[in-house]
């Protein structure tokens, strides 16, 4: 199997209940719901096509719900500007109608007027997503800024600040109302976008209430790059996303950071997910690109839990060629995946060392799969951290469980058991093993438990288990 695990944003091009099936047999781990696009009906009606398909195949399918957050646009303007390097942009403080001032001169406002008091002179302002690089020259009565390049201007269009820390609140009321909607209908992970600091996945965890639902820091702006340490405290895993973070910064530093981000969250046990443009060129063709594989292929051997599909899922020709293509780079690169790193990473205390031991002593001995038995997922992502070349089989007393495992690496969630002792439980297990056609029965397993069972965060108990054992449990 893949250990490197597949989100594949859902629209247009794969909402519909023989797509997500067609995906889900290709390789797709967990789905991605955009919440800057589409309807609560909408997404409501994905919500189930997915579990619909998840319990058809016996497969668990996570989900993710992608908070939009508070993109900084330009307003309306009265006509499309053609800019050239040179001409002068005023932002005014107040909303208007864009216009052309003169011949080299423009004049519009933003959503987020709050932000052009707390810019610098020699500051940079990004326009259309990046296309259009104008310089701070002036920042009273109004700010101006003269433009560096060449470029198209048209209404709405996103507005970024690389340098400037616009200290905003990146949960909007619109995005109080979706995260609602996320907790009413169980998602698995809400993902936030233009993530600053620890406080704002504080505020974001705040509104989950009781529910326990992961939060995913979005790392897309210069200062989360900066308070990356911070924000892992405060975070359940990370996103580079690479498509707002390669205008924040200079585009030549984002595989460096890529490589940081992702090294921070595996030291940390934490899930993180590499996204943007990964296989952009398939969205209109049925190739990829060489350089787009080999983009790929590095995050894997960078040590992504996931590689994400944007356009390619959504919008694309063929969403299941893309994912089968992403499958076959995947399982490709892991056959010179740096495996086994349970002597790299720090061990705080017993609970470390007793993964540890067990993805060692599985890798060590030849095992099928390691068989984790967790109630809260946290010994599975634990040992995942280890990267081991055995398999994790992940199984717990509840689904919700095994479905924030689908985000994490090597982990294979593979069903429910109840028991209220180990013995009932092996039992239990080794029976869906056989039913599903995954057990071999010569073995060996290495299976990890706590003991006494149900009890979060004590996994203390490592069995090998051979055919002998298989045959009695199997019996028993």
């Amino acid at each position: 199997m893949k250990r490197t695990k597949i989100l594949a944003t859902v629209g247009p091009a794969s909402d519909s209940l023989e797509i997500i099936r067609e995906l889900v047999s290709a390789g797709v781990n967990l789905f991605r719901l955009n919440f800057s696009h589409g309807s609560y009906e909408y997404h409501t009606k994905v919500l189930e096509n997915i579990r619909q398909v998840s319990k058809e195949l016996a497969i668990t399918v996570g989900i993710m719900q992608d908070i939009s957050g508070p993109k900084v646009r330009i307003g309306d303007i009265k006509e499309t500007f053609k800019i050239n390097s040179g001409d002068k942009i005023t932002f005014v403080p107040n909303e208007i109608i864009g216009y052309q001032e003169s011949v080299n001169s423009y004049v519009v406002s933003i959503n987020y007027p709050d932000i052009l008091a707390k810019v610098q002179v020699d500051e940079f302002i990004y326009l259309y997503d990046g296309m259009i690089r104008a310089r701070v020259v002036e920042t009273m009565p109004n700010l101006i800024a003269i433009v560096e390049n060449h470029g198209i201007l048209t209404s709405k269009k996103g507005v970024n600040f690389p340098n400037t820390a616009i200290n905003i609140d990146v949960i909007t009321k619109k995005d109080e109302k979706d995260i609602a909607w996320g907790v009413e209908h169980k998602v698995d992970f809400f993902a936030i976008s233009f993530v600053q600091n620890k406080q704002d996945m504080i505020h974001a965890r705040e509104l989950l209430g009781s529910y326990d639902g992961k939060l995913i820091a979005k790392i897309e702006k210069f200062d989360a790059v900066q308070n990356i340490d911070e924000i892992l405290d405060a975070s359940d895993g990370i996103m580079v996303a690479r498509g707002d973070l390669g205008i924040e910064l200079p585009f030549y530093e984002i595989p460096i950071i890529q490589k940081m981000l992702i090294k921070k969250a595996n030291e940390r046990g934490m899930p993180v997910i590499t996204a943007t443009q990964m296989l952009l060129s398939m969205t209109q063709h049925e190739r990829a690109t060489r350089a787009e594989v080999s983009d790929v292929a590095n995050a894997v051997l960078d040590g992504t839990d996931v590689v994400m599909l944007s356009e390619e899922s959504a919008i694309g020709i063929n969403p299941v060629n893309v994912v089968k293509t992403m499958s076959s780079i995947i399982e490709q690169t892991e056959n010179i995946y740096p495996f086994a790193k349970q002597e790299d990473m720090k061990k705080d205390n017993s609970f470390d060392m007793i993964q540890a031991s067990a993805t060692k002593l599985a890798d060590d001995i030849g095992a099928k799969a390691i068989l984790a038995l967790t109630s809260s997922g946290a010994s599975a992502i634990k040992m995942a951290r280890y990267r081991a070349k055995t398999p994790i089989f992940a199984f717990s007393i509840n689904e919700e469980t095994l479905a924030k495992l689908t985000i994490s690496w090597g982990i294979l969630p593979i069903a429910t058991i109840e028991g209220e002792h180990k013995h009932n439980m092996y039992t239990t297990l080794f029976k869906t093993m056989k039913k599903l056609g995954i057990l071999d029965m010569d073995g060996p397993y290495v299976a990890t438990v706590g003991h006494p069972v149900r009890t979060i965060g004590l996994t203390n108990t490592i069995n090998v288990l051979g055919r002998n054992e298989i045959e009695y449990y199997l019996n028993s």
